[in-house]
């Protein structure tokens, strides 16, 4: 069964839900390429950093790539949401995709130079992630509705990750089975074919109806003065990029760091892909919005007990509880700030005519905090035998219990607009 004929199951399956909380055909197709594209995206970026790490064994390169990258990101998100307003989300979305695959084009033809370059590679991918991501935001917020948006969040995480789950399995095998650094260079060049397909197939969701086109940057403190809960949300946003950064490479060299071997950290991110899985299905089955605040809090104990297992040592079991617990708390936390920032766009002047403005605040504050806690590791802990390493990420995961703070209980909204 390809791609298209599984989302169609999967919208008749949501005949049996109440029919305020159904996604549409485009939502739906959202769902499947966005799951297309982390595909390639989760073969091709787990490994990225692996192959930085095994080229160097210096945290310090990793560190300092990923900074770059969420330092250009919010870059891109400004020139997409500019080029989105001109045009339209469609085109930023593609545009983001193809950038994307070029970017693993150019690390496949440098082979070991990436390492020579990677600080341009980290601004080329920090801008081509930008460009893709401010377009789908916007998307996810155009195919869903306040009343199925939960819902929605829970199964685009669930499939994002059955699609992250399917990648490393894949990528790990193919490195496994070739020698040398050859088995990264063919799994870059699988993402491309991913990324293409991905792209192709976006042409069948429709072009945005709205005809304003001004971009609206300026309005924004203005904006946050008259909404003080967008600030809250996005000072949330914030202190979720203090623990977020870090888990967004780290945990990966710990594997590598207690296993040895790459197929094994494919292999393992299926099983911790599961958890996360499982944890956004029931999500989306149960989740509700008025519960917003306990998710968060559990969340936020799941991840800090987690990382209090890291103090007790630095082996594979240890690693492996840390990312048993944050993989089955993670989905809870994201989807709570997304849902919730989502409600906050709705209610922000010129009836959802800020929402391009919006999403580049939302990655501007996000990535602020990643690139904070990733130089607090380099500062406090720069390698893996760091006694430092478990202060800095139980430091880090602690912050995230301020977000309940942050979070408000959802009141009455006007009707979104298109």
């Amino acid at each position: 069964m390809g791609l298209w004929s599984r989302m169609k199951a999967l919208a008749r399956a949501g005949s049996t839900v109440d029919p305020s909380r159904r996604l549409s055909a485009e939502a739906v197709l959202t769902i499947g390429i966005h799951s297309l594209f982390q595909f390639g995206a989760s073969m091709a970026g787990l490994f990225l950093n692996l192959y930085l790490w095994r080229l160097t064994e210096d945290l310090a390169v990793n560190g300092i790539y990923n900074i770059i990258v969420f330092l250009l990101t919010p870059v891109g998100f400004l020139a997409g949401a500019w080029l989105a307003k001109r045009t339209d989300r469609l085109v930023t979305y593609r545009i983001g995709i193809v950038l994307t695959a070029l970017f693993y084009l150019l690390v496949i033809a440098a082979g070991t130079a990436v390492v020579k370059y990677y600080i341009l590679f980290g601004l080329f991918n920090g801008f081509a992630s930008g460009m893709y991501w401010t377009a789908y935001l916007v998307l996810m917020y155009d195919v869903s509705t306040g009343a199925n948006r939960i819902r929605f969040l829970g199964l685009n995480t669930t499939f994002f990750n059955l699609a992250g789950l399917a990648g490393p399995a894949v990528a790990g095998t193919i490195i496994g089975m070739m020698e040398g650094l050859t088995g990264y260079l063919a799994t870059f060049s699988l993402s491309l074919v991913l990324f293409v397909a991905a792209a192709l197939i976006s042409l069948r969701i429709r072009p945005s109806e709205l005809r304003h086109k001004a971009f609206y940057m300026n309005l924004v403190p203005l904006a946050l003065r008259r909404q003080p809960d967008w600030l809250k949300a996005l000072l949330a946003f914030f202190l979720w990029g203090l623990f977020q950064g870090i888990t967004l490479f780290l945990p990966n060299i710990m594997l590598y760091k207690t296993v040895g071997r790459e197929d094994w950290v494919g292999y393992l991110t299926i099983f911790f892909s599961g958890l996360v899985i499982l944890s956004s299905f029931i999500i989306s089955r149960f989740a509700r919005e008025h519960l917003g605040r306990l998710y968060v809090l559990l969340s936020s104990v799941g991840v800090s007990l987690g990382a209090a297992f890291l103090f007790i040592d630095f082996t594979f079991w240890t690693v492996a509880v840390f990312m048993i617990l944050f993989s089955l708390s993670n989905p809870l936390m994201h989807n709570t700030l997304s849902n919730h920032y989502y409600r906050q766009i709705a209610l922000l002047p010129l009836k959802g005519q800020l929402r391009n403005e919006a999403v580049v605040m939302r990655e501007t504050f996000l990535n602020a905090g990643r690139v904070l806690s990733i130089a607090a590791l380099l500062v406090f802990a720069g390698d893996l035998e760091s006694a430092q390493l478990p202060v800095v990420l139980f430091g880090a995961a602690i912050t995230q219990t301020l977000i309940v703070f942050l979070v408000e209980k959802p009141g009455r909204q006007p009707a979104e607009s298109r």
